[in-house]
């Protein structure tokens, strides 16, 4: 028995030293980036510029792979089978959190089978107008809604989208009746709001920073309960409309559950000195988006969190997963 105690002890004792030579080693080949929207969308150029940072660091490519489609869930399957080696990684935004109120059947459980690294940074949504809409923060424009009910039309990046969310939860909390115009993305929800085919979309504050400085279109508010550092000119939504929050949006690094601890640390440890590079940092924050970086446990927490308060929203809300 102490020779089988002995035994079990000593490749309890290898199983620790390999996993620990292998995060040192890790990676000796390309890795895999996945990302679940078309190249140029704010989460690929962050993925891009992040990857490129970790091969200057490592010495191995990240390569980026983009793989749009089914709100997230096609790269998300991607990475949920993929081996949990460390060599395929996936980028994606909070608006995954949704599709488990919002998609029936997914083909992965989205607790169980991806894992969060760190979160990269904030990706404030935001209320836009046309300047036409007479409204000069989310108060007006919610008694400019109550004038014209049924009138009115509010786009997003899609049905069941983060976007989709934050437009019904203004509807429950002030009683108005605003129709919903799913697009299929937010850069096709913009070109609509400059035309002045729709009066207001709810989309990512790096979406709209260009057309907002150009005139073109009206920010009204941040759908998260506080202001954010880089903008804090911008009020919520909430300071006119009480009650009102959404969950804070985000984006982050995730792999496929079972990644070793030691890797897990060691990817987590090469992402946070990326992200805090000057130039990496400069870049996300002048995009709109503020870098967070944050242990994979913080991270985890968040990702539980926010899928419980989407589910919420999507039950008031009378959506059901389709």
């Amino acid at each position: 028995m102490r020779k089988q105690g002995k035994l079990l002890g000593a490749l309890a004792a290898l199983c620790l030293v390999t996993g620990s030579v292998s995060a040192q080693n890790w990676p000796t080949k390309p890795v895999r980036v996945i990302v679940g929207l078309p190249p140029g969308s704010g989460t690929d150029i962050t993925a891009r510029a992040v990857s490129e940072r970790l091969t200057a660091y490592t010495g191995q490519t990240f390569v980026v792979e983009n793989r749009p489609g089914g709100s997230g869930s096609i790269a998300m399957n991607i990475v949920a089978k993929a081996e949990p080696d460390g060599y395929t990684l996936l980028v994606m935004s909070s608006s995954w959190t949704v599709t488990p109120s919002t998609v029936a059947n997914l083909p992965y459980d989205t607790l169980k089978d991806l894992a969060p690294v760190t979160m990269v940074g904030r990706q404030p949504n935001i209320l836009v107008v046309h300047p036409s809409v007479p409204a000069k923060d989310a108060k007006e424009f919610v008694e400019y809604v109550k004038k014209n009910p049924g009138k009115i039309s509010f786009g997003s990046s899609g049905t069941g989208s983060p976007h989709h969310l934050a437009g019904e939860l203004l509807k429950q909390v002030t009683g108005i009746d605003m129709l919903h115009v799913p697009y299929r993305g937010a850069g096709q929800s913009m070109q609509d709001l400059v035309g002045g085919q729709i009066a207001a979309v709810f989309t990512t504050l790096s979406t709209a920073i260009p057309q907002a400085r150009g005139g073109k279109i009206r920010i009204l508010g941040l759908v998260e309960s506080k202001r954010q550092p880089s903008v804090p000119e911008i009020p919520t939504i909430g300071e006119s409309v009480p009650g009102y929050a959404m969950p804070r949006s985000w984006l982050g690094f995730f792999a496929p559950a079972g990644l070793p601890a030691p890797i897990v640390k060691r990817l987590n440890a090469e992402l946070l000195k990326a992200l805090h590079a000057p130039d990496i940092r400069a870049k996300l924050e002048a995009a709109g988006m503020p870098v967070a970086g944050t242990s994979a446990e913080e991270f985890a927490t968040v990702v539980k969190d926010d899928i419980e308060m989407y589910g919420k929203i999507a039950a008031a809300a009378g959506i059901k997963p389709e």
